[in-house]
C-alpha cells in the first residue's frame, strides 16, 4: 500500500522533511539563547540601577577608560560645574514617543579637579531644521550635584553609524570622548553620565532620558517554542499526507476493480 513512498516525488518530500527537522530545532535553540541573553542583560541592568550610587570617577578614573558591561548603567554621582562653551548635540536621537531630535551633551568639570566628563543632559526637538543648532535650555550656573547612569561611550564600529564629515557646527553622530577630546583639547574621563537628576534642580532642562526597561524579556522564548512545535509537526504532516495518498490510491484501485455489469444503467 505504501510502495508509492519510494517514488521520486515522495523521496524528495521526505528528504526535505529530514533537512527541516534539524534546521528548525537549531532555530529554536537560537531563539532560546537570545532569550537567555536578554534575561541576563535585564538582570545585570537591574542590579546596576539598584546598586548604591558611587562617584563617577571611582568607576571611570582615567581618560580613555573603556566602561565594561558589568559597570554600565551603574548609578553614579558627580559634583562640579558645566562647561557650556564646549557643549554639542548628537543627531538623530529619539524621545520616549519616537520623535527624532537631539541629545544635548555638555562637558562637566569635577569639583575635586580629578577630571572632566561628558553629561548627556537629555533630549530636545529638532527646532528649525537639521542644519541649525537646536534651541537648548541653558546649563545651571555654578556648582551643582548630578545623579545619573554610567554609560559606555559610543563608537562607529559598535553602533553601525557611519563617520560622516561636513556636519553642522557642534553637531555629531556619537557620544565619543576621543572625538570630543580632539575637538576641545582637554582629556575626558571614559564613558559618559546619562543624567537622571540635578541638585539644585534647574528651572528648565532637556527631556531626561528614561531608565532602560529591564523587565521586558521579549518574544524570543515564544519564538523558540513555535519553532519546536513546527519541528514536531513536520513528521506528523508527512504521515498525514502519506495516509491520505494511501487512501486515495486504495479508493482508485477499488473503483478500477468494479466490473462494468455491476454499474447501474
Amino acid at each position: 500500500m505504501y510502495r508509492f513512498l519510494l517514488t521520486r516525488q515522495w523521496l524528495i518530500t521526505m528528504l526535505v522533511a529530514l533537512l527541516l527537522i534539524p534546521a528548525t530545532i537549531k532555530l529554536g535553540f537560537w531563539q532560546l539563547h537570545r532569550h537567555e541573553a536578554r534575561v541576563a542583560r535585564n538582570e545585570l541592568i537591574g542590579q546596576a540601577l539598584t546598586a548604591a550610587p558611587v562617584p563617577f570617577d571611582t568607576l571611570s578614573p582615567t581618560p580613555g577608560f573603556a566602561v565594561p558591561k558589568d559597570l554600565t548603567w551603574r548609578t553614579v554621582t558627580a559634583t562640579g560645574q558645566y562647561d557650556p562653551a564646549h557643549e554639542f548635540v548628537v543627531r538623530k536621537r529619539t524621545d520616549s514617543s519616537g520623535t527624532i531630535g537631539y541629545f544635548v551633551v555638555t562637558p562637566f568639570r569635577l569639583a575635586d579637579g580629578k577630571g572632566t566628563l561628558l553629561v548627556n543632559r537629555g533630549w530636545v526637538a529638532s527646532g528649525n531644521g537639521a542644519t541649525e543648532y537646536p534651541p537648548v535650555p541653558a546649563t545651571p550656573a555654578g556648582e551643582v550635584a548630578l545623579t545619573g547612569r554610567l554609560r559606555a561611550e559610543e563608537t562607529y564600529g559598535a553602533s553601525g553609524i557611519k563617520d560622516r564629515t561636513g556636519l553642522p557646527d557642534r553637531q555629531f553622530n556619537l557620544i565619543n570622548t576621543d572625538e570630543q577630546a580632539k575637538r576641545t583639547g582637554a582629556p575626558l574621563l571614559g564613558g559618559y553620565l546619562e543624567l537622571a537628576g540635578t541638585t539644585p534642580a534647574p528651572a528648565d532642562q532637556p527631556q531626561l532620558v528614561p531608565e532602560p526597561n529591564h523587565s521586558d524579556i521579549g518574544p524570543h522564548m515564544a519564538y523558540a517554542i513555535q519553532w519546536w512545535l513546527f519541528t514536531a509537526m513536520i513528521p506528523v504532516g508527512v504521515w498525514v499526507l502519506a495516509r491520505r495518498e494511501a487512501k486515495d490510491r486504495a479508493k482508485q484501485a477499488a473503483e478500477a476493480e468494479v466490473p462494468l455489469d455491476a454499474v447501474p444503467a
